[in-house]
């Protein structure tokens, strides 16, 4: 294994790590991690439980990393983090309590509610509490506190508790599309985001996925941030994953990667 610095790409909120049956593929970052594993950075693609609490998720996430860097022979290297939506939150989490500031060189943030989001709150108030949502999940032991964590007020109290950590860089991304331009099925929540907060990526204000140094607005929404293109009208999805080097780029730039391998050996 040689020393470049291994790079972790968590998920969001009911996501996965990539997986096979047969046949069938379906990952989370599509074709994003072999863009990135092709500059010469090894790549670890953490799969937690998709709906849990940010700390049970930020728990399993440590865990799945410290696994994979000992196979990687990879357990002096400080890494970097990825992290899209709620992945942001277990991944900041993880930093300030669970001890791995120190192994970390830099924390990216994309598309991540630091502030929380208003469809969760209006989902936990319509869904949750008029419909009876959260009682039936209850009743059937289904784990889901993953979506009050991410509620405007649970995002408060998660960050007045999580500092962030000395000799961690912090990036962020947001995202931005208008109504017209989403999928059917995220209207309802563009316009529920809009109203409260403005500009959003259909889950994620702008103001919301704002935290420590913003490297900019990407023209897309929510999902096609991982390059997943969905019924909508967000134009050709190849640009994705030329979003996420350009973030590469600038991370080696402020010395928080070593130079990609392909450039050193002079490959374009």
């Amino acid at each position: 294994m040689n020393n470049m610095t291994p790079i972790v790409m968590h998920h969001g909120l009911f996501g996965h790590a990539n997986w096979q049956f047969g046949p069938l593929k379906w990952m989370y970052y599509r074709g994003i991690d072999r863009a990135v594993a092709a500059r010469g950075y090894p790549v670890i693609l953490p799969g937690v439980h998709p709906t849990a609490s940010v700390g049970q998720r930020a728990g399993e996430l440590k865990g799945m990393i410290l696994r994979r860097l000992t196979e990687m022979n990879c357990r002096d290297e400080r890494i970097v983090i990825l992290a899209h939506s709620m992945g942001g939150l277990d991944a900041r989490y993880m930093l300030t309590h669970l001890g791995m500031a120190e192994r970390t060189a830099a924390l990216v943030t994309v598309c991540t509610p630091h502030r929380g989001s208003p469809y969760a709150d209006w989902c936990v108030k319509h869904l949750g509490q008029k419909l009876g949502g959260l009682q039936l999940m209850n009743f059937l032991k289904l784990n889901v506190q993953g979506i009050l964590d991410v509620t405007t007020e649970g995002c408060r109290k998660f960050n007045a508790a999580t500092p962030d950590m000395p000799g961690v860089k912090y990036y962020s991304v947001s995202a931005e599309r208008p109504n017209d331009q989403m999928p059917p099925f995220a209207k309802h929540s563009n316009e529920i985001i809009r109203l409260a907060e403005g500009p959003n990526d259909g889950l994620v204000s702008m103001t919301s996925a704002q935290w420590g140094e913003h490297l900019g607005t990407w023209t897309c929404d929510h999902w096609l941030a991982t390059n997943r293109r969905l019924v909508s009208k967000a134009g050709p999805s190849g640009r994705i994953v030329g979003y996420w080097m350009e973030i590469l780029d600038r991370l080696v730039k402020d010395g928080a990667l070593p130079q990609a391998a392909e450039k050193v050996a002079g490959r374009k």
